[in-house]
């Protein structure tokens, strides 16, 4: 009896089914959504009207240099100098939750998503919890984990959201 045809049908059968078995893995989708989009959903997570309360802090004049500075270039598409800008801010006034927002936003831009959910997360910890500088701090966090893929995490992000609205007083 010879072997050789049958040798040959298992052969093929094997390919075939190991074809089917890799073409049936799920594809991770590709998120294309770019760094300028990302800062985009934040902007719009803020949001900001006339009806609600919004706290604003008094802050040291070279901060404020340091953060126009920091726009400046950022408006230039110079990230990196934008970057230092704000960290000299910081280092003047650590525990600003502002400026630890401006710095996650550039590090948004850069496309550094541990750094920006890193700052984010500081900014929230020290800053108001609300208003839309909050909303801000919680849709960097939502957009640094929908970049590196964590949907689930991003989730619980974006239900933060909406915790951070405080209706402002109705004057009559």
């Amino acid at each position: 009896m010879n072997r050789l045809p049958l040798l040959v049908f298992a052969s093929a059968s094997a390919l075939i089914l190991a074809g089917c078995v890799s073409s049936t893995a799920p594809v991770k989708p590709v998120d294309t959504t770019s760094p300028a989009q990302r800062l985009a959903a934040v902007d719009a997570a803020a949001g900001k009207d006339d009806t609600e309360l919004d706290v604003q802090p008094l802050r040291d004049g070279a901060v404020e240099d340091l953060r126009v500075v920091a726009q400046g270039k950022r408006q230039a598409g110079d990230l990196a100098g934008a970057a230092q800008a704000l960290d000299q801010a910081l280092q003047v006034s650590e525990g600003d939750p502002a400026v630890l927002q401006e710095r996650a936003e550039v590090a948004l831009l850069q496309a550094d998503w541990a750094q920006a959910e890193m700052l984010a997360h500081k900014a929230v910890e020290l800053g108001s919890k609300t208003g839309p500088l909050c909303r801000r701090h919680w849709a960097t966090i939502e957009q640094s984990r929908l970049a590196r893929g964590e949907q689930e995490n991003a989730v619980s992000a974006h239900a933060q959201i909406e915790g951070c609205t405080v209706p402002g007083i109705k004057r009559y």
